[in-house]
């Protein structure tokens, strides 16, 4: 999977433990245990799923999981902001993922 630049880096450094997705078809069957890579230009970070939450939106999911566990950078309202840049209200329509994540080490 893509990560913008800045989170990517996030997720990496192990800071950022909840990915936030919409329930495209193909992420309907994540579950715990299954391992994503992470990528972002020609760097990449593996990690494992902790957990995997489905919320109906991007306010219930951050009023839920803390805005710290998905951007420790940055509050809530910013946070919310840039994720509907990112998928707007059609998106959004499909279910909100919260996935908890934990960083695998390289090597």
């Amino acid at each position: 999977m893509n990560l913008y630049r800045r989170y990517f880096d996030l997720v990496a450094s192990g800071r950022k433990t909840i990915e936030v997705r919409v329930q495209y078809a193909n992420l309907r069957n994540l579950a715990p245990g299954q391992h994503i890579r992470f990528a972002c230009g020609r760097d990449d970070c593996l990690v494992e799923v902790k957990r995997v939450a489905r919320y109906s939106t991007f306010e219930e999911m951050l009023d839920t999981e803390g805005p710290a566990n998905i951007n420790p950078d940055s509050p809530r309202e910013e946070q919310l902001a840039n994720i509907r840049r990112i998928y707007g209200p059609e998106k959004e329509a499909l279910g909100v993922l919260a996935i908890e994540i934990e960083t695998i080490p390289a090597g």
